[in-house]
């Protein structure tokens, strides 16, 4: 009977948290998952939530794409940690943040399994529940985090890319201009500088500090398109761009390099994923990752380099790798 009172006491104070506190604004970042369920089954699926939702991916080192951190929602913690941006609810509709959760939908929940809610604890709160069914366990929440991650890795980067236009606009007026006067196109938020080095489009954000950020992509091309071309002349080529155009030498790194051919809008294009370093001659240490992509755009009987690259040193990369992707992928060529 005292347990009783105690998870209705509690089902009370989240209700009632509810009420007065979802005014404010959810805080913590995107890609930091707070896990919230009952100490003893945290303890049965900890391994596999971890293993499963903290995949890493290589910038300049392996780095998590998403942070788990558990949270009991009994624990003296849960008061303020509900209010993160990112929550991982776990329970059946019986257990008091369950039913709060449940409670904010804006249809009806009632089958098991992988649901979303937004908005239950604080505004843009994006809560992903996993209902369990009357009894349910460990093997009811295993069963469902392969879905989950690939849901928060594409929600992440749809956040990514509109806090990255929403953020300064697109310049379609530059994306018109470059079609006009070069034959190619890109859409890059507004916040990029561009200027045009011989024949290399050069498009660079160094805000607030490009001591502390810089994104930059070039943009450049060869005519006809050359026969055979490996990818060492694909790198030799954007060797000879980094010497001549950037602002700084860059010695590839291709230790954990990842490359290959991809279809890119129904052209061939070739793409190396890679890490740059200052040479040692420089006398100070700097280096970030790079992607760079050869396409062949055959109604204009040209290959396009268009190369991205990162410094953002003490800084987590993965954001601003999908922000490069991102424009990367905008880049339009020859006729419609």
């Amino acid at each position: 009977m005292r347990k009783k009172l105690l998870l209705t006491g509690a089902a009370l104070l989240i209700v009632g948290a509810t009420a007065c506190d979802n005014t404010g604004l959810a805080y913590g970042d995107a890609n930091s998952i707070i896990a919230v369920m009952t100490p003893e089954l945290w303890e049965d699926v900890s391994d596999d939530v971890r293993t499963v939702l903290q995949p890493t991916v290589r910038t300049v080192r392996n780095e998590k794409k998403f942070t788990v951190t558990y949270q009991d929602p009994m624990g003296d913690y849960w008061g303020d940690l509900r209010r993160f941006r990112q929550l991982l609810l776990v329970g059946t509709a019986e257990d008091p943040w369950m039913q709060a959760a449940l409670d904010k939908a804006d249809d009806p929940i009632t089958e098991p399994g992988i649901h979303q809610v937004t908005d239950i604890w604080a505004r843009d709160q994006l809560a992903t529940l996993i209902l369990l069914p009357s009894g349910g366990g460990a093997p009811d929440v295993v069963r469902h985090l392969d879905a989950i991650i690939e849901m928060y890795d594409e929600q992440f980067r749809q956040w990514v890319q509109r806090r990255m236009y929403v953020s300064s606009g697109i310049d379609t007026a530059l994306a018109d201009t470059l079609y006009l006067e070069a034959g190619f196109s890109l859409m890059l938020p507004e916040v990029y500088r561009w200027e045009l080095q011989d024949s290399v489009y050069i498009f660079r954000n160094d805000q607030p500090d490009p001591s502390e950020l810089i994104r930059q992509i070039a943009v450049t091309w060869t005519s006809p398109v050359p026969v055979d071309l490996q990818p060492e002349d694909i790198l030799a080529w954007r060797e000879a761009i980094v010497s001549t155009h950037y602002s700084e030498a860059q010695a590839q790194i291709l230790d954990d390099a990842v490359a290959g051919p991809l279809d890119y809008r129904g052209n061939y294009a070739y793409e190396i994923a890679a890490e740059w370093r200052n040479p040692p001659e420089r006398g100070w240490p700097a280096g970030g990752p790079f992607i760079t992509r050869a396409i062949v755009c055959e109604n204009q009987a040209r290959m396009y380099l268009v190369d991205a690259w990162l410094y953002a040193p003490a800084k987590e990369k993965y954001e601003y790798m999908i922000q490069l992707s991102t424009i990367l992928d905008t880049f339009r060529c020859g006729v419609a």
